[in-house]
């Protein structure tokens, strides 16, 4: 199974340079860890997707997300694989946090992107996957973050599932609450819908 906490040389240095061109930079140390879900937030701009790429590969952490299984049929499946996405079969009996449990299981490294609004858009919850992906399949999960008002994105501390979900979510908004999208009216409100726990198999 290929590594992807460690992108090829290339791929770091075009991280490094999209960064310059943009007039950001990248902070911090990754997370030790070769298996994680990171969070991507605040989410407000399409171009949140190519800064964060650029922070993720100068800091030498290959980053995969996940995808609708049919964008990797021809003629851009090609292109997702090379980008580390992974397929999620919405088909299947099974639901997305399964799939990527199984998904965790079956890597000793990945470093799996999710943006836990879902939009970029004000929305008033975060979709709770992300966190129910981390806690079933054992990982942690990484606080990455962009911050426009300083032009710097990096990957913060980790945050371990425990069983006391109130506590986990208020350290993961303490970490963002310095934390300025593009459109900061948009990004607000970092909870998790009453009752939106996944429903036990």
């Amino acid at each position: 199974m290929p590594t992807t906490t460690r992108p090829r040389p290339l791929r770091r240095a075009f991280g490094r340079l999209i960064l310059k061109v943009l007039g950001w930079r990248a902070a911090g140390v990754p997370p030790a860890d070769a298996r994680y879900v990171l969070i991507a937030a605040p989410h407000t701009s399409n171009w949140d997707l190519p800064i964060m790429l650029g922070v993720a590969w100068s800091l030498g952490v290959g980053i995969s997300w996940m995808g609708k299984h049919t964008i990797f049929e021809p003629p851009f499946g090609g292109l997702m694989r090379a980008l580390d996405s992974v397929p999620i079969d919405r088909r299947s009996r099974h639901d997305v946090v399964k799939q990527m449990v199984d998904e965790f299981a079956r890597r000793d490294s990945l470093v799996l992107a999710v943006p836990p609004e879902g939009t970029r858009h004000r929305t008033e919850y975060w979709k709770s996957g992300f966190y129910y992906i981390a806690k079933d399949a054992g990982v942690p999960i990484g606080l990455g973050y962009l911050d426009y008002a300083n032009k710097v994105g990096g990957i913060g501390p980790v945050v371990r599932p425990s069983d006391d979900l109130e506590a986990d979510i208020a350290k993961i908004r303490e970490f963002y609450a310095d934390k300025t999208g593009k459109y900061p009216a948009q990004f607000q409100n970092i909870a998790f819908k009453p009752g939106s726990a996944p429903k036990p198999k």
